[in-house]
C-alpha cells in the first residue's frame, strides 16, 4: 500500500493543551492506517514556558517560528494533505498569507476555539480592520474542516466553508478510570486547566466563599491560586501529563465556570470530559458546548448564579449517592460521544476521502 504523506502543522508542541488534545493525541491511529506523518508545531516548547510562567517572550524565538513556517510551507510538495490547526501565520493578513497555501494540497484546517474572535472583538481597531476576516478567509479556502462544536460549525458555514465536520474534544476512555471508593474525609472540590482559564473561577468567588468551609476544598492543577481567593481553603498543584489522571481522581466534583461571552461560547468543555471520563459528576456554568455535555439532573448541574452554584454543590457534599450515580452517567456519556478511538476512525476515514477526491481530481 502506498504511504499517504501527511503534513501536521499545530500551533504548539504537545505543551501546548489544544494542539495535544485536537492532534498529537491521534498520532498512533494515523500511523497504523498508514500516514506518514510529518511534524513542524509554529510555537516551541520555550513559547509555552514563558506563556503560562508569565516570563518575557523571546522576540527571536518568536521571529524563527515564523521563518520555520514560511519555510515548511514553500517545502510542501512531497506531502498528500495537510492538517493545519487555526492558521499558518498568526496575526498576518490573509492576503500576505495566502500565497502559501497550496491549490494542489487539500488542506484540513482545525478549529476547536472561537480565534476568529481574536481578531474581530480586538480592542485594537487597526487589527480589527485588517483581521477581522482573517480566520473566514482560512475557513473559506480550506478542502475540509475539523470542528470542535456547533458553535464553530455555525461561524464557518457563515464563511462558506465545505466539507464541515464537528469532531468534539476527546479522551482515550482506555487511559482514564473512574474514581474508586471514599477514602478522604474532606470533599474535594476540583478544577483542572491552564493559566490562561484560571479567571474565570474569580466569577464564582461568593460561592466559593460560601461553600469553602466544613471540610470542604478546592484543589487546583495547571494554575496558581488566583490572589483574589487565597484567602480561601485552595490548593495549587502542578498538572504533569503523566499524572494528570491521577489528579483528577482526587476530586469529589469537578467544576467549569465560564462566562457567557463570544470567545468563551467557542470552547469545547474538555476539561469537563476529563471529570465524566474519571467517574465524576460535574458543575458548569451554561455556556455553549457545556449545555450539551452537562445533562441537567443527569451526570451534573449547570449553574448561573451564585445560589445555583451553592445548590449544585452542596448537593454533591451531602450525598455520595448522587455523586455515583451522576459519575457514572457522565463516564457512560463520554464512552459513547467522546472516545478517542471512534473519534479517530472518522478522521481516518476523512483524510483518506480527501486524499481520494483530490487525486481524482488531478487526473
Amino acid at each position: 500500500m502506498k504511504s499517504k504523506r501527511l503534513l501536521i502543522l499545530p500551533r504548539y508542541t504537545e505543551k501546548g493543551p489544544s494542539s495535544r488534545v485536537r492532534m498529537m493525541q491521534y498520532l498512533p491511529y494515523l500511523k497504523e492506517a498508514g500516514f506518514d506523518i510529518t511534524i513542524h508545531p509554529f510555537f516551541d516548547d520555550g513559547y509555552i514556558d514563558s506563556l503560562y510562567s508569565h516570563r518575557p517572550i523571546k522576540i527571536s524565538s518568536v521571529l524563527c517560528s515564523y521563518w520555520d513556517r514560511v519555510w515548511i510551507s514553500l517545502h510542501k510538495r512531497k506531502h498528500d494533505l495537510i492538517w493545519l490547526q487555526q492558521e499558518l501565520l498568526p496575526w498576518i493578513p490573509f492576503d500576505m498569507e495566502k500565497v502559501l497555501y497550496s491549490k494542489k494540497i487539500p488542506l484540513l484546517v482545525d478549529y476547536d476555539d472561537a480565534v476568529f474572535h481574536r481578531y474581530d472583538l480586538h480592542k485594537n481597531s487597526l487589527i480589527r480592520l485588517l483581521l477581522r476576516k482573517k480566520i473566514d478567509h482560512v475557513m473559506e479556502i480550506a478542502s475540509g474542516l475539523t470542528v470542535g462544536n456547533a458553535y464553530l460549525a455555525e461561524r464557518a458555514e457563515q464563511t462558506g466553508a465545505r466539507n464541515i465536520h464537528i469532531l468534539p474534544s476527546v479522551v482515550d476512555t482506555k487511559k482514564y478510570h473512574c474514581k474508586s471508593k471514599e477514602t478522604q474525609t474532606d470533599f474535594i472540590i476540583g478544577w483542572l486547566g491552564t493559566p490562561k482559564t484560571i479567571h474565570f473561577l474569580e466569577t464564582i468567588k461568593p460561592a466559593l466563599e460560601n461553600v469553602l468551609k466544613s471540610n470542604t476544598r478546592l484543589i487546583i492543577v495547571g494554575a496558581d491560586i488566583p490572589d483574589s481567593v487565597k484567602d480561601l481553603p485552595i490548593q495549587s498543584q502542578t498538572w504533569n501529563e503523566d499524572t494528570e489522571i491521577d489528579q483528577i481522581l482526587q476530586f469529589d466534583v469537578g467544576i467549569m465556570p465560564l462566562i457567557d461571552a463570544p470567545f468563551e461560547r467557542g470552547k469545547c468543555g474538555y476539561k469537563l470530559i476529563q471529570y465524566m471520563a474519571c467517574g465524576l459528576p460535574v458543575v458548569a456554568s451554561p455556556v455553549g458546548v457545556n449545555q450539551n455535555i452537562v445533562e441537567q439532573g443527569i451526570n451534573g448541574f449547570l449553574a448561573s448564579t451564585t445560589e445555583e452554584w451553592i445548590d449544585a454543590i452542596i448537593q454533591l457534599r451531602d450525598d455520595l449517592a448522587l455523586r455515583k450515580k451522576m459519575g457514572m452517567a457522565g463516564r457512560k456519556k463520554v464512552e459513547l460521544h467522546f472516545n478517542l478511538e471512534s473519534t479517530a476512525n472518522q478522521l481516518v476515514n476523512l483524510f483518506d476521502q480527501t486524499i481520494t477526491e483530490n487525486v481524482l481530481r488531478s487526473h
